[in-house]
């Protein structure tokens, strides 16, 4: 199971929120099937819906 405190640590370099979307979308395509939202992202962009659109980023909804 991935968790995205994983993915935060791992990608330091990540400044936005609007960053994070893409690395949770391609982290899905690499064949994740499972994914823990534990932490909220750290970024003073991260909207009031940040666990929707992460999850819409993981399971393939955003474009």
């Amino acid at each position: 199971m991935l968790k995205l405190s994983d993915i935060l640590v791992a990608n330091q370099d990540i400044e936005s929120f609007d960053q994070l979307l893409p690395l949770i979308q391609d982290v899905a395509r690499s064949g994740e099937r499972f994914f823990r939202m534990d932490v909220k992202p750290p970024y003073p962009d991260t909207p009031d819906n940040w666990e929707d659109r992460l999850e819409a980023a993981f399971s393939g909804l955003l474009r």
